[in-house]
């Protein structure tokens, strides 16, 4: 629950304690509550309650905590706004993060994920993903990933990703994602955005969008472009921005135009959020850009997506440029 539904007035209506003097600030954000404070009359107290020696403000506090819950103001905890760089693989262990996979839910039996010396592994044993305890909004991402060992019975492209704005329940989407916006860091097409529909807490389907400015490759596909046209997402990927027309999409094969780094080396991600707005970087390159995000903030998860893949360096960080045209330092 946001700010906006803190300011809520108490159901009882006003003046349910009523005492002289000006109104004060009160710590639960919108109940107007008095200084001095002077339960009404009518309030009975059961007569076992009333030989107890129950002070007085323990009898404050527990009308107040009815009042609380009765009007609804406990909310879950709203989006981080970091204002430091957050380092979550510093931990020894997943400790900042859940995970989930497809045949085992929250269950990890087989060690798909594990955290070594600052380094991630994302294992090929099952789909799924690592997700941030914590929900953040308007920051900055760092992180760096690299692929592991090859399956010898792969075809096509290594694939993972950063999901962004991670909101609902897990496995909401086919069992294994998570509403988000996907940042694509398959083989040839790094920078990619897809948009994972999934479902709310009440089971119905999560009112997710995105837009862009894209042009018509001539492969009839829709690429990131500046000066392009706005075009609100229809289920087809926006591809970045220089996505090689027809690409076969392989195993170990590269885009001609690819600024990801060569097979075996550590490839740099970044990904501003700022408002409703995402610009992704691949290696210090600008490579895609989407608008009119819902949601707007959520988790931030990894993708085990088939293939085993390492990520390192992860950072958080406040944003510090609005320039969307060189977001990171």
């Amino acid at each position: 629950m946001g700010t906006q539904n803190m300011r809520k007035q108490n159901s009882f209506g006003a003046g349910w304690c009523e005492s002289p003097g000006s109104l004060g600030v009160s710590p639960l954000a919108g109940l107007k509550i008095r200084p001095t404070i002077q339960i009404r009359p009518t309030i009975r107290i059961p007569p076992t309650i009333r030989r107890a020696p129950l002070s007085w403000s323990l009898v404050v506090t527990l009308v107040l905590t009815g009042i609380v819950v009765l009007t609804g103001i406990v909310a879950a905890d709203e989006p981080i706004v970091p204002a430091d760089v957050i380092r979550p693989f510093e931990k020894r262990d997943l400790g900042s993060f859940t995970t989930w996979l497809k045949k085992t839910g929250r269950e990890d039996p087989e060690r798909v994920f594990r955290l070594e010396d600052g380094i991630l592994r994302c294992g090929d044993e099952d789909m799924g993903y690592v997700a941030t305890r914590d929900a953040y909004r308007d920051y900055q991402l760092s992180l760096e990933y690299r692929w592991g060992r090859r399956n010898p019975n792969d075809k096509y492209v290594r694939n993972s990703g950063v999901l962004l704005h991670g909101v609902g329940p897990d496995g909401s989407q086919s069992g294994v994602w998570m509403t988000s916006i996907e940042c694509q860091l398959a083989q040839g097409c790094e920078g990619d955005l897809i948009l994972i529909k999934g479902k709310m807490d009440d089971g119905q389907p999560y009112p997710a969008t995105i837009a862009s400015k894209t042009v018509i490759g001539a492969d009839g596909k829709t690429r990131w472009q500046s000066d392009g046209t706005k075009t609100v997402y229809s289920g087809k990927q926006f591809w970045w921005s220089r996505h090689q027309p027809f690409f076969k999409e392989l195993i170990d094969t590269r885009g001609e135009n690819d600024v990801a780094s060569p097979l075996g080396e550590w490839t740099r991600v970044e990904c501003l959020c700022k408002g409703t707005r995402l610009t992704i970087k691949i290696n210090g390159v600008t490579v895609n850009e989407c608008f009119d995000a819902n949601p707007a903030a959520g988790k931030i998860l990894l993708q085990s997506e088939g293939h085993e893949v390492f990520f390192r360096n992860m950072e958080v960080r406040p944003l510090v440029d609005a320039k969307h045209d060189n977001p990171l330092k």
